[in-house]
């Protein structure tokens, strides 16, 4: 049921190759590599192995009939149903912060809270959206490139 779209899913396992998504400013803003991301900032995330967005929209998701999120898009290039708001408490994304998603086009916030896939994809997890805060929206990067800028790119101090 739902959109025909291709799930998106959680599993428990922190290094699972299938899980690596990379972070993308706004498809009318770019995002440097290299620049911290913002906590209120506006981005995209799209999966390393399909290049296809994180996407949400008004369809009932399939086990708890939340909002249904979905991988759409082709090579990182959707629609504005593919960004999120990163939400967090100081003034960037740090490296160990838990952090919310909240999406811009339907405010629900990017979740998870144990409902598991039987055949063809037994044990992963409905990734869905919600309506309110809660813990169940809650992410940790847990493993990823993470490139710390330098404090003054002007400045050099080697030769």
């Amino acid at each position: 049921t739902g959109s025909g779209q291709q799930s998106v899913t959680g599993v428990e396992a922190s290094d699972d190759a299938n899980s690596y998504w990379r972070i993308r400013g706004k498809s009318d803003g770019g995002c440097q590599r290299g620049t911290p991301v913002k906590c209120g900032q506006a981005i995209r995330l799209t999966h390393v192995n399909t290049g296809k967005n994180l996407h949400t929209h008004h369809f009932p998701s399939p086990l708890s009939n939340n909002q249904e999120v979905s991988a759409f898009g082709d090579d990182g290039e959707g629609d504005d149903l593919d960004i999120w708001i990163v939400q967090c408490s100081g003034t960037h994304w740090e490296r160990d912060d838990a952090v919310r998603f909240k999406h811009v086009g339907t405010d629900v916030f990017l979740s998870i809270t144990g409902e598991q896939y039987g055949h063809p994809i037994r044990g992963q997890r409905e990734v869905h959206g919600m309506p309110t805060a809660n813990h169940h929206n809650y992410w940790k990067a847990m493993e990823g490139i993470f490139i710390k800028p330098s404090m003054d790119p002007a400045k050099h101090d080697e030769l």
